[in-house]
């Protein structure tokens, strides 16, 4: 295994927990995410099958080759090779590759929804564990992603303010508590921008130039507190979805000419 895992319970814990779950079942039953289709007694909730009923969980469409070295695309066919796609010719993506748990279709497009608009911040466990489906994408799966850092793509403030979370942090947050790899947000919007359905993809790229910024350490924050120094290292740059890949591709020039990360991947848990 790439990553080290949930950290291990204490004994407290290991004895408490079956107790817990017990009571939480006879009070919230466990149902499906996705069709609400009650499911079987409630078990540690680090596997899809916990969250999904059979028939949702066979309608998640995974992200399975061939699909584009670069962006994540998927194709249908039998490529055997490695190839860029013609969307990401002429374009000047700043990240190193792009990979998604799942296409944007049928049950985790609705979920996604509902966490985004519907504020169904309970859904982000279930999110988080179809997002760790991509740690074992094969140019991922060799690494010591315990040296990586995970960092969300922030939202404006104003933006966030109305939604009242930020949706890649939160999924942030879930994915370190999973494999224990470390996260922290090093990136802030500083302005916002028109809606990027209204623009093409160059327009796209152009909208979002100078968006981002590295985060600045408050004056009333610790030292503890302060974004850590990303400086040579490996980042895992988490959204929910990717579509043309043009403000995860702004965030990954920042983070590597602002902030000197080595590397940066796109993880996401669907691709548009």
């Amino acid at each position: 295994m790439s990553y080290p895992g949930s950290p291990p319970p204490s004994a407290l814990w290991r004895l408490a927990r079956p107790l817990m779950r017990a009571a939480e079942g006879l009070v919230f039953p466990p149902v499906c995410v996705a069709c609400a289709e009650p499911l079987p007694a409630m078990a540690e909730r680090h596997e899809e099958a916990n969250w999904f009923c059979k028939a949702c969980l066979n309608a998640i469409e995974p992200q399975l080759p061939p699909y584009c070295s670069k962006c994540g695309e998927m194709y249908d066919g039998s490529f055997t090779n490695t190839f860029r796609c013609s969307n990401c010719e002429g374009l000047t993506l700043e990240f190193d590759f792009a990979v998604a748990a799942c296409a944007a279709r049928g049950p985790v497009r609705e979920l996604i929804h509902r966490f985004k608009y519907g504020r169904r911040l309970h859904l982000r466990a279930s999110l988080a564990v179809l997002l760790s489906r991509v740690l074992e994408e094969e140019r991922l799966r060799n690494e010591n992603l315990c040296q990586w850092l995970l960092v969300p793509v922030p939202l404006h403030p104003e933006r966030e303010s109305d939604r009242e979370f930020n949706q890649s942090w939160e999924l942030c947050v879930r994915l370190a508590q999973i494999t224990g790899i470390p996260a922290a947000q090093v990136l802030e919007r500083i302005y916002p921008t028109v809606k990027q359905a209204q623009l093409n993809r160059r327009q796209r790229q152009e909208n979002l130039r100078g968006a981002f910024r590295m985060r600045q350490a408050r004056w009333w924050q610790r030292q503890a507190s302060a974004p850590p120094d990303i400086q040579g290292r490996k980042i895992l740059l988490v959204d929910d979805v990717l579509t043309t890949g043009s403000t995860t591709s702004e965030c990954a020039r920042v983070l590597k000419n602002h902030g000197g990360a080595e590397k940066v991947v796109v993880i996401t848990v669907a691709r548009g």
